[in-house]
């Protein structure tokens, strides 16, 4: 049977599509696949709470059983697809199953990086899924050490959970400080002063060589310089790359994840959503990848309303937050490094503040430290 609307990808971005085509009342047929056996469930809490053990795998479900099958569409989980025919209007699953659509959404988001020959070792880990977070949190019960490579936002999260578990943790970066392409300078010296607070040991402006191990467990990390980290488990937080080789000969433009115009379509009958997905600004041209929960749900709201009819231009502006230890920060717009940042609201030595960032006089983002309120409010005043 032909899907009026075939969704691959079951995350959040493919979910909300499902939710809001239904919601403005289209009737047709839904498919969904999704290569995970679980229900649709939330990432962002893979890094806390459930790494920490304060959730089970139930508090992450974006739905239960239920509240899906009110949705009158066909979840096949636990499928991967290998192969879009997108002249023919066909996904090939791994199975060998073909399913044929008249419109196509693609939500298949990221694939984690690894440092090379680390595929087969023990205690080397990535996080992405419940059972990496599930197998993770296994490991560092019974470890000591732990080596987080790569001081982004996910890996910030990781070792501030490590710590807060009461492990010695080690966060190792090639930038001069913690989340230094997400927020710049002003907000790295803040965050490297919040971890070491905690007792995190920072490498910063170090390099890693790669892993050592005895017999296939890992052991360690070796760093620039000649230097060693000792280490019962190691986290690699080296970025992902989006899911789009089973797309390769399909026809989509892939650069970086999948092209899209202003509207996310990829093609004609194709759209793409969320992490996988570069979507065009008709003022700029095409845009970069927005690797965020936020986008994701709005880039899935939009595409529904595209499907169904009389939807504007699609803009928003860039939206992420973090929550380590007890600091949650926001960030609207971006933060790059040649941006001038000056403080707007509260103080640093507070640990409550609001910072703006200009470039060519135009204001690019906006950065909120423990300011839920405030943050919004100069969000609203500088970015619109």
């Amino acid at each position: 049977m032909t899907a009026d609307v075939l969704v691959v990808g079951a995350s959040v971005g493919g979910l909300t599509t499902v939710e809001t085509l239904r919601s403005r009342g289209f009737r047709g047929t839904v498919r969904v696949v999704g290569a995970e056996t679980h229900l649709p469930y939330d990432r962002p809490p893979l890094s806390k709470k459930v790494l920490s053990g304060a959730w089970g795998e139930e508090r992450v479900r974006l739905r239960d059983r239920r509240e899906l099958d009110r949705l009158d569409a066909e979840f096949l989980l636990g499928c991967r697809a290998v192969r879009l025919d997108a002249e023919a209007h066909a996904v090939v699953l791994e199975d060998g199953r073909t399913l044929d659509y008249g419109r196509l959404v693609l939500a298949t988001g990221l694939t984690p990086r690894t440092l090379p020959g680390t595929g087969a070792l023990r205690g080397a880990w990535v996080l992405r899924t419940l059972e990496d977070s599930a197998g993770l949190r296994a490991q560092l019960l019974a470890a000591r050490d732990v080596a987080v490579i790569g001081a982004g936002v996910l890996g910030c999260e990781v070792a501030a959970t490590a710590r807060e578990m009461g492990l010695n943790v080690t966060l190792i970066d090639p930038n001069p400080a913690p989340m230094w392409r997400q927020t710049g300078a002003a907000v790295g010296r803040e965050l490297s002063g919040l971890h070491a607070e905690r007792g995190v040991r920072l490498l910063m402006d170090t390099r890693v060589n790669g892993l050592l191990d005895d017999h296939g467990w890992v052991t360690g990390v070796r760093v620039g310089g000649g230097g060693t980290v000792p280490a019962d488990a190691v986290v690699m937080t080296i970025g992902s790359v989006p899911t789009t080789d089973w797309l390769v000969g399909s026809g989509l433009v892939l650069d970086d994840g999948i092209v899209c115009d202003e509207r996310g379509r990829a093609s004609a009958g194709v759209h793409a959503v969320g992490d996988v997905a570069r979507w065009s600004d008709g003022r700029t041209g095409v845009g970069p990848r927005l690797e965020n929960r936020a986008n994701a749900v709005q880039q899935g709201v939009f595409v529904a309303g595209d499907i169904t009819g009389g939807q504007d231009a699609y803009w928003s502006v860039p939206y992420f937050w973090t929550d380590q230890y007890d600091v949650r920060i926001q960030v609207f717009g971006a933060l790059p490094e040649d941006a001038d940042v000056r403080l707007i609201e509260g103080t640093v030595e507070s640990r409550k503040f609001v910072m703006l960032a200009e470039k060519d006089g135009r204001a690019v983002g906006v950065v909120g430290w423990n300011s839920a309120k405030a943050v919004m409010a100069a969000k609203n005043a500088y970015l619109g």
